[in-house]
């Protein structure tokens, strides 16, 4: 199963987890994890713009740092036995193995790049079509689930090219 994966952080050079959005590929499983004590002095003016405001808007979704690897845990423990991230960023994929404390569930199979997607038409646009206002650009989930949107739209088009 594809767990599609995002993660808003401080900066790319002094990076911190912020919040954390996965869902399946089938929409059935979704986390979404908001560190209430990250250092907000690190993060960049893009991400005191565009991510700190959509932070709040999500009732249970606030976790204290030292919590989060067994919140984390105890999500992917309740998701089938062999399961495949797929995410756009290596940052992404660093920021969950820290959160995790280098700890990686025995359920996770593998690792999907997304990258090469992303400037596909079909996927981009379907990204593209997933925002909108109520769901906003730079929101962990609502990122992710534009990762899914995408991927689903990709596979219908080229399942219909066979």
């Amino acid at each position: 199963m594809l767990i599609f994966l995002d993660t808003e952080f401080t900066d790319f050079i002094d990076c911190e987890l912020i919040s954390i959005g996965m869902v399946s590929e089938d929409g059935q499983h979704s986390l979404y994890l908001e560190v209430a004590d990250f250092d907000r002095s690190r993060c960049n003016a893009f991400v005191q713009d565009a991510v700190l405001p959509l932070l709040g808007r999500t009732e249970g979704a606030t976790v204290i740092q030292s919590e989060l690897a067994c919140r984390l845990q105890g999500w992917f423990a309740s998701l089938p036995r062999s399961i495949t991230l797929a995410c756009d960023s290596q940052h992404d994929r660093d920021l969950l193995a820290d959160a995790l404390d280098g700890e990686l569930p025995v359920n996770l199979q593998g690792w999907f790049d997304l990258r090469p997607l992303i400037d596909t038409s079909v996927f981009h646009h379907a990204v593209m079509g997933y925002h909108t206002p109520d769901r906003p650009w730079h929101h962990a989930l609502h990122d992710a689930h534009a990762h899914r949107a995408g991927w689903m739209a990709w596979m219908d088009a080229h399942k219909h090219r066979e």
